[in-house]
């Protein structure tokens, strides 16, 4: 058997799980996924479909198995196998207490299909891998926050909040409609349109006191939440130019692209540094604090005089 025949075996049974865990998929997706032509594409569908598996064809939509249709689970490999420990265990730190349970069981169920092999694999990996959390990301007293804002959202149904946001003393009652979750610098965010502020908002999850379902259907059609996250206003941006050592410069690049970093330039024992940032006041000169003793301001003077400023206002309270 040639490695060709080989690959277009892999491929085409890659293609009928793909089929399975889909309700509907573009040839372009597939084709973009393995790397071939539409019409390598095209010939696969038609030998699945020889095959005996029932497709059916959406002209300008896409691929879609019959309903009712389903083939007994494909063996994992070794190392898919492993993948499932690291998926475990951020599971267990990042989602809620009720989602993690799900997760669990299921867990229970793919492990129960596992051949002794892959089995081994996971329980001696499993007891080596460790993920701590230092923040809490839900509020403890809403264990089951992300599975009513899943729900939410495949349901197209209301809900109520009760926020606590930064900048208020008190919480306010809210009425979304969900858009979408991300993760972001260590928290989890909810995109929702917020009908008290008639405008799409992100929520902190961590900051919200009580979520709970309501049977009100969505007012609005809304689009992906990369649309609205790439809506949000542009602040005005700063140039920024630090010199810093370069034994403490890699110290600083796990945060740096955060605070606007654009390029990195080798300056004898230092490195230049230049950043684009919105927020020179607060969130610039207190994380440039950190490391001022090894770093030196080339631009602007605004940053200095906060900097200078600062460290006065802590000076006055020792």
């Amino acid at each position: 058997m040639s490695d060709e025949t080989v690959k277009r075996f892999d491929r085409i049974v890659s293609i009928h799980i793909q089929l399975q865990s889909k309700k509907i998929v573009r040839a372009q997706d597939l084709a973009d996924r393995f790397q071939v032509s539409l019409r390598t594409i095209y010939r696969d569908i038609r030998t699945l479909e020889s095959s005996g598996v029932p497709i059916v064809s959406e002209p300008g939509v896409g691929y879609s198995i019959m309903e009712g249709y389903r083939l007994p689970p494909v063996m994992f490999t070794r190392e898919e196998a492993g993948s499932f420990v690291a998926a475990e265990k951020l599971m267990d730190q990042f989602t809620d207490d009720t989602l993690g349970a799900y997760f669990k069981s299921a867990m229970y169920k793919i492990k129960s299909v596992l051949r002794g092999g892959e089995r081994d694999w996971i329980d001696a990996i499993e007891s080596k891998v460790s993920i701590n959390q230092t923040r809490d990301l839900f509020n403890k007293d809403i264990p089951d926050a992300l599975e009513i804002i899943f729900e939410s959202i495949a349901e197209n149904t209301q809900l109520f909040l009760i926020y606590q946001s930064l900048e208020a003393d008190n919480p306010s009652e809210r009425n979304i409609e969900p858009v979408g979750l991300f993760h972001e610098h260590n928290y989890w965010y909810l995109m929702a349109y917020c009908h008290l502020r008639k405008n799409y908002r992100q929520f902190r999850t961590d900051r919200m006191r009580l979520i709970k379902r309501t049977t009100t259907p969505f007012l609005y059609q809304h689009g992906s939440i990369e649309d609205y996250r790439l809506e949000r206003p542009e602040k005005e941006k700063t140039k920024i130019v630090i010199l810093v050592d370069k034994r403490v410069a890699r110290y600083m690049k796990s945060n740096a692209n955060y605070h606007g970093l654009l390029q990195e330039a080798p300056k004898g024992d230092k490195v230049e540094m230049t950043f684009m940032t919105s927020n020179i006041e607060n969130d610039f000169a207190r994380w440039y604090l950190m490391f001022a003793e090894y770093a030196t301001i080339v631009e602007p003077e605004s940053l200095r005089e906060r900097v200078r400023e600062i460290l006065s206002n802590v000076s006055s309270r020792l």
